[in-house]
């Protein structure tokens, strides 16, 4: 596998993969805030990070997901655009890596949990409804014209069929 295929997001994506994804992530941000353990948090903002640079590729959770337990789910595929998966992606891998240096750096749990609330619900949306966040704040900026409709085609089809109907 040459590097530049370590260093590739999909796309298109599992659908399927994604929500499970945000389900872990959900869970990992429902124990952090209930448990008020900061020491998830770490390996969260390591997850969201791995999963902006190379999809599943060196995320183990993104690998766990895509080879062992995705195929045992009873679900098709369904295929979806990577370039707003990603967005979504690299905004978890802020309000992660924020939350854990609120935390563990400056030593302010409050805020640091305040954030991982919000990773929480949209982690949960996405995982139980397939209401990504991300994905709906990546639209706006493409039909802002702040990401150009290069970076993700499929979507820019996708928003020329909404003003269309």
């Amino acid at each position: 596998m040459a590097l530049s295929d370590v260093f590739r997001f999909p796309n298109p994506v599992n659908e399927v993969s994604a929500r499970t994804v945000a389900g872990g992530v959900a869970v990992a941000a429902l124990v952090t805030l209930g448990t008020r353990w900061p020491y998830l948090l770490p390996l969260m903002a390591y997850g969201f990070i791995a999963r902006v640079l190379s999809g599943p590729t060196l995320s183990p959770w993104g690998q766990v997901v895509t080879r062992v337990i995705v195929p045992r789910l009873p679900f098709t595929v369904k295929l979806i655009a990577g370039p707003p998966k990603r967005f979504a992606q690299g905004m978890g891998a802020v309000l992660t890596t924020a939350a854990t240096l609120l935390w563990l750096v400056f030593g302010l749990p409050i805020p640091a949990l305040v954030l991982v609330g919000l990773i929480a619900v949209a982690a949960t949306l996405e995982s139980v409804f397939a209401l990504c966040i991300g994905c709906r704040v990546f639209d706006v900026l493409m039909r802002m014209g702040i990401v150009p409709t290069s970076v993700c085609e499929a979507c820019s089809n996708l928003a020329l069929a909404r003003t269309r109907s």
